[in-house]
């Protein structure tokens, strides 16, 4: 949440709300948990720490007080320590199905492919989604943000690839054979 903030008080002075907007705007959701509450604890520990500062307060008779921050000198050095931090970090891809993968074979190969069959129908959705928002942002956003949504829209892809690979093969009740499967081509 620090390192989005950052990021967003860079673009320009904002409150904890319109950042919550932009986010919300951005489709941040699907690559990142927002929590408005902790969005504003956020908030609270960045200006604690001289990360941000307070540039102003809108003061509105039917609204609560709107106090608009923009990033400090010590904020933009801890959004650089966090931002590059990110690009080394590599973490283990968990999926909630690898646990139960090992012991599929014991399960109802029916039941399991139904609830299959739906996930490859949301996955089809999922890609079509990120593909449509890629579309729609081209020539509008940097080539950073055009790369998360390639990103997005791949992974999709390759989770409905392996999901109807799955599906396969627990139709035709496999899942407990010895075998290879076939990846495709590799780089």
């Amino acid at each position: 949440m620090k390192l989005i903030v950052l990021g967003m008080l860079h673009e320009r002075d904002m409150h904890p709300y319109e950042i919550s907007l932009v986010m919300k705007d951005r489709n941040m959701t699907h690559y990142t948990k927002l929590q408005i509450g902790s969005l504003y604890y956020a908030i609270d520990q960045m200006a604690k720490d001289g990360e941000i500062e307070v540039v102003e307060v809108i003061r509105s008779k039917n609204r609560p007080d709107k106090t608009v921050y923009r990033i400090t000198d010590q904020g933009r050095a801890m959004f650089q320590q966090l931002l590059l931090g990110k690009f080394k970090e590599i973490e283990p891809i968990y999926h909630p199905m690898y646990g139960a993968l090992s012991f599929a074979k014991y399960g109802d190969a029916e039941e399991l492919a139904a609830i299959l069959e739906q996930r490859i129908y949301e996955m089809r959705h999922q890609v079509n989604f990120y593909y449509t928002l890629y579309e729609d942002h081209r020539g509008t956003v940097p080539l950073g943000g055009l790369h998360l949504m390639i990103g997005l829209y791949e992974h999709a892809k390759t989770e409905l690839n392996w999901l109807q690979r799955l599906h396969a093969d627990v139709k035709n009740n496999r899942l407990g054979e010895l075998g290879s499967l076939d990846l495709g081509e590799e780089e």
